[in-house]
C-alpha cells in the first residue's frame, strides 16, 4: 500500500512540476519581443481567466502592459483593433 500512496504522490509532485513549467513558458510568451503585441495579449488573458477590456481608461491597462513588456500605447493600438473588428464583425453579420 505504501508503494501506492508514494506512486500517487509522485503523480501529484509530476503534476504540478509540468504545470509550473507551463506556467514559466506561459509567462515567457507573454512578455518576449518575438511575440506581436495581439499574441503577448492573448496569452495574458489566458494566464489569468480575464479579457482585454474595451475601456481605454481601465486601470487594469498598465497592468497588461508592465505584464507583456508593451507600451500603453501599444495595449490601446491592440484595443482599438479589437473594436474595430468587432464592429467590422457585427456589420457583416447583424443577426448576432
Amino acid at each position: 500500500m505504501n508503494d501506492l500512496v508514494v506512486t500517487f504522490a509522485e503523480r501529484l509532485a509530476q503534476e504540478a512540476r509540468e504545470r509550473a513549467h507551463e506556467r514559466r513558458q506561459r509567462l515567457e510568451e507573454q512578455s518576449s519581443n518575438l511575440n506581436s503585441p495581439d499574441v503577448r495579449i492573448r496569452v495574458w488573458e489566458k494566464l489569468h481567466g480575464l479579457s482585454l477590456p474595451s475601456d481605454p481608461m481601465h486601470p487594469i491597462l498598465d497592468v497588461v502592459a508592465s505584464a507583456t513588456g508593451l507600451t500603453l500605447a501599444q495595449v490601446k493600438e491592440e484595443q482599438r483593433i479589437r473594436g474595430l473588428n468587432a464592429t467590422a464583425s457585427k456589420a457583416q453579420n447583424p443577426a448576432r
